[in-house]
């Protein structure tokens, strides 16, 4: 979604027949929970804003021991969140950190994401967090499946980088009498986010949580963005998170 972005996109008309295939998955072992007190806005971007997120990534993730994957807007972002999270929140005998790197080889790739499937044979390994990049290499195209994943927690609304490639795409439509922002950064943004939350669903028998970290995610353009599947978003705030997910987990007898 939207449809029709997708069909201007692809050389479809008005005419042509649409599908929406109902997911498969239950969305019951799923929690969608959207913090109200953060954001991601450049303008508001600060230490506390950065500890903020920190702390999410630490209340969301000591609910349950597993397997986590945090994805920022930014290396600078996530450089500026995990540093935070290594200071102020990190037990290394209960948890264990590893950061993306803007300059990965298929080799590091490959060592990054054997840390999160070898869980499956080691039930009582600590919490691994994964610091990665919406839109990177690990937000899209990987299969972490059961408790390879439980939990992925996304900072920001996805918005590409205002340049001038994208205001060109801006121009083009509306010149041709369409929303040209929505074409050139809200709708790849939104994008971006479904495809990082998807690394949790990837079979029926998942059980995780998908957090969205951004005040901009109740705003109703954002919103209308969303699955049909997303509707039951549950709105959560420091004070609360973790009760919210302690409940879920408490569901699925962990």
């Amino acid at each position: 979604l939207p449809i029709r972005y997708y069909k201007s996109l692809l050389g479809g008309t008005a005419e042509d027949y649409e599908v929406y295939a109902r997911s498969v998955f239950d969305p019951r072992n799923r929690l969608l929970i959207r913090a109200t007190d953060v954001t991601s806005r450049y303008a508001a971007r600060s230490r506390e804003q950065y500890r903020r997120m920190a702390e999410y990534v630490h209340l969301i993730s000591r609910c349950r021991p597993g397997n986590y994957m945090v994805f920022a807007p930014s290396y600078n972002y996530m450089d500026n969140v995990s540093r935070i999270y290594l200071e102020d929140y990190n037990d290394p005998d209960l948890t264990e950190v590893c950061v993306q790197s803007s300059n990965m080889r298929e080799r590091d790739r490959e060592e990054f994401l054997a840390r999160f499937r070898e869980r499956d044979a080691e039930s009582d390994a600590p919490t691994l967090v994964g610091f990665c990049v919406l839109g990177g290499i690990f937000a899209e195209g990987i299969d972490l499946k059961d408790d390879a994943l439980i939990g992925v927690i996304i900072i920001g609304t996805g918005l590409p980088q205002i340049g001038g490639e994208r205001d060109l795409l801006r121009s083009f439509f509306e010149e041709r009498g369409r929303q040209g922002y929505e074409y050139a950064y809200s709708y790849p943004g939104m994008n971006r986010v479904q495809q990082a939350a998807g690394r949790l669903v990837r079979t029926e028998t998942d059980v995780g949580v998908i957090a969205l970290l951004d005040d901009r995610f109740t705003w109703t353009s954002n919103v209308r963005m969303f699955p049909r599947e997303w509707s039951d978003v549950t709105d959560v705030s420091l004070e609360d998170v973790s009760e919210t997910v302690m409940g879920f987990w408490s569901r699925h007898d962990y």
